[in-house]
Formats: C-alpha cells, structure tokens, sequence
C-alpha cells in the first residue's frame, strides 16, 4: 500500500501543473480591489475563428440594461471594480465607440474550436502572478496603475488606466504590478479549446527586468 502511494504521488508530481487563475471563478461578493490572485471572470466559446485580424473589445457600464440599450446584449458581462464590463472577440470595428480595442491577437494557428478566458485581478505595486505559459496569445488591459511584463522575449511595460499590453503564445512570462498605485485589470487568453489554457512553468528565470 506503501508503494502504491508513493507511486501515486510520483504521477502527480510529473503531470503538468495548470494555474488557478484560469479556474477559479470570481466571487462577486468580494470587493474585486481587494489585492490577491487573478480569477476567471468568465468564458466565452467563439468556436472556428473568422479570417482577417481579431481584436478584444471592451466596454464598460454603470448597469446591464445600460449596456443592453447600448447594444451590447451579447458577449461576456462581468461585474468588477464597481461597473459593469461586457468584453467579446471580433473584427476591429470601423465605426463605434469601444471603451478599448486591443489587438490584432497574434494566432499562430486557426484550427480548432477557440476559446477566451476573461481573467479579473488586483495587484499592489511590486505584486506578480506565478511564471507561466499560454497555449495561446494574451493581451492585458490596466484599469488602473502600471504594468510589467517580461518573457524570454525581453520586456514590455505599460502605464496608467486604459493601457495594455499582448504577448504571443508559448514563451513564459512574469507579469508584475509596478509604479505606485493599485493595479487593477483584465486579461484575455485565446486559445484552442482543446489546450489547457494556462500552464505554471519553472524552466525559465526572469532577469529581474521588472521591478517595483
């Protein structure tokens, strides 16, 4: 029995291991300010992907039915930092006023049934998720304070609300709030539905590119 479970654990130890910020879910009744890990604020299933460039579009509401007026009854609705959001993926719009467009989504492939996680977070300056890797390209928008992120790729940063950042798939990342002020935001993951979409990852060690 011993052996067994000693087995048991060794398995455990070699699968991979997948954050939680793609998982577990926000909790409405806490104050989204509240420093602490990302959560999933929702998911969207966009199935085959159009052809052309794709964008996030974000905007944000004081109420659902503002948002329903305003003709935004589809997409992703979550409430967060005192305001409803209504995020979705498409063509950048020629006409419109979105709260935020970012993109184009760099996609190495098109196959497949996509998805996007919508994750919500709040980090107090010098604060950073967990090294990781996407099984796909993801693109961060600040609603408030600043934002470094570094990869094998080097370095990017971003300042203020209404910024934002994107990365390509594959390589991974160190994702830290910087600057003075709270970090509060979003981030988006669009990936093959058949691909986990976030996966921790020490193989790589930051060159301490971002500091607080």
């Amino acid at each position: 029995m011993r052996l067994l479970l000693l087995l048991i654990g060794y398995l455990l130890s070699c699968a991979p291991a997948y954050a939680q910020a793609t998982s577990r879910p926000c909790d409405v009744a806490t104050k989204s300010d509240h420093p602490g890990p990302a959560c999933l604020a929702g998911h969207i299933n966009l199935g085959r992907l159009q052809s052309g460039d794709l964008y996030w579009h974000i905007n944000e509401f004081h109420t659902v039915a503002e948002a329903k007026a305003n003709g935004y009854a589809e997409g992703l609705v979550a409430e967060a930092f005192g305001k409803y959001w209504v995020f979705s993926v498409g063509p950048k719009k020629l006409v419109g006023s979105d709260t935020a467009e970012v993109g184009p989504l760099p996609l190495d492939s098109r196959d497949g049934d996509f998805h996007a996680e919508i994750l919500q977070s709040a980090f107090s300056p010098g604060m950073s998720a967990p090294l990781h890797v996407h099984s796909g390209p993801e693109a961060f928008y600040a609603v408030s304070g600043d934002t470094c992120l570094e990869s094998p790729d080097g370095v990017q940063t971003a300042k203020g609300a209404g910024s934002s950042l994107i990365i390509r798939q594959g390589p991974p990342m160190l994702l830290m709030a910087t600057g003075h002020d709270l970090r509060r935001g979003f981030a988006l993951i669009l990936h093959d539905g058949t691909e986990p979409p976030t996966t921790l990852d020490h193989s790589w060690t930051p060159r301490g590119l971002c500091s607080p």
